[in-house]
Formats: structure tokens, C-alpha cells, sequence
């Protein structure tokens, strides 16, 4: 993924002033900035949710995405949200789903209907959702809120094993957690990308 000279503004309060990134293939990448400071505005333009005023988004091959605010139905269970991705995916089967269900461990929880869950388990249902297609880039925005310590582990071992599958994870926060497992890690601060900041050796 290729991002050249993003700019956006919400009235006359501009968040992004010429937002330049590249991903390149198998590479685990941090973004952190403090709260309001266009976090969210840029993976929502990564991700084609909104259209930037100026700059260009180049993808190559399949994304996933999962937002900050998990977009799921109450009245729904977990088996039939994937059904339902499934289908918007094209895919034979839940196999992959299934997968990161078990890393995830909540399995158990295939019946039960969304409204019924903690937040933590949400949170893990709306990772597998962007994940079950097996996405050449994964945008995760704040994807470990609600996590308990296991499942925050348990995270970042699948975002190092997508990384070494080839596969390129974003993962935007407000703090910078485990710099360690990042390839490089990048400061949003009053709109632009501090270029070079944080890149871990």
C-alpha cells in the first residue's frame, strides 16, 4: 500500500496536512498520536471509508479493515456475522475464520448472539471479521481495547505471524504498546507523519 499526500478537513479544521506511507509487503507498522489527532480520519481514507480532499491511496491486492467502533447486530450471532462475511467474501468456507476464532479463544461463543457479549469478545469477533478473508494489508484501528492480557498477547503473536506470512498489519493506537514487535513506528502529530520517527531496529 502507497499513500501520497493525503490532506483533510472537517470545515475549516484540518486534520491532515500531506500524509505520506508506504507498507511495504510483511511488515508490522505503529501509528500513535494523541486523541484528535486524525488517527481515525486517516485509516478511514486507508480504508476507502472516506474520501480524502487532496492525495492518493494505492492498494495492491486484498484489505482488511476494523474500525475503532464496532459496527456488528445486536440481534445476530457470532455464527452468522461470519456466514454473512463469508458471502460479502466469496469464500468456500469458515475455515480461516475458525482458525483465528481458536488464537482468539472464543469459540464458544459461535451461538451467541452480539448483543449478549462483553466488549473484549466483540472486539475479537470484529478482528476476525477483517481477518477471515486472509487480506494482503490489515488496518487496525485501537484493535486491543477490551482485551484481557492473554488475548493482548495473543494478538500480537497473529499480527507477527501475518508479518511473516507476508502479510502487512497497520495497527493505530493513542499509546505505543510493544515498540519491540513493530518494524516501524510512526507520530501523527498536527497532521503529518513525523518521517523516520520511531523506527525500531
Amino acid at each position: 500500500m502507497k499513500v501520497a499526500g493525503i490532506h483533510h478537513a472537517y470545515g475549516g479544521r484540518v486534520v491532515l496536512r500531506g500524509v505520506d506511507v508506504e507498507l511495504p509487503r510483511g511488515s508490522l507498522v505503529g501509528i500513535v498520536g494523541e486523541n484528535g489527532a486524525g488517527k481515525s480520519t486517516l485509516l478511514k481514507v486507508l480504508a476507502g471509508e472516506l474520501r480524502p480532499d487532496r492525495g492518493v491511496v494505492r492498494h495492491e491486492g486484498r484489505f482488511g479493515y476494523c474500525p475503532q467502533q464496532v459496527v456488528l447486530n445486536d440481534a445476530f450471532t457470532v455464527r452468522q456475522h461470519l456466514e454473512l462475511f463469508r458471502t460479502a467474501y466469496s469464500l468456500r468456507d469458515l475455515r480461516r475464520a475458525e482458525e483465528i476464532m481458536e488464537v482468539l479463544s472464543f469459540r464458544e461463543y459461535a451461538q451467541e448472539r452480539v448483543g449478549a457479549l462483553s466488549g473484549g469478545t466483540r472486539q475479537k469477533l470484529n478482528l476476525t471479521l477483517a481477518l477471515m478473508h486472509d487480506p494482503d494489508v490489515l488496518l487496525l484501528d485501537e484493535p486491543y481495547q477490551g482485551f484481557d492480557w492473554e488475548t493482548y498477547v495473543r494478538f500480537w503473536e497473529l499480527a507477527v505471524q501475518l508479518r511473516t506470512a507476508g502479510q502487512s498489519v497497520l495497527v493505530v493506537s493513542h499509546l505505543a504498546y510493544d515498540v519491540d514487535r513493530l518494524d516501524v513506528l510512526w507520530r501523527l502529530e498536527e497532521g503529518v507523519l513525523c518521517a523516520g520517527a520511531g523506527v525500531v531496529s
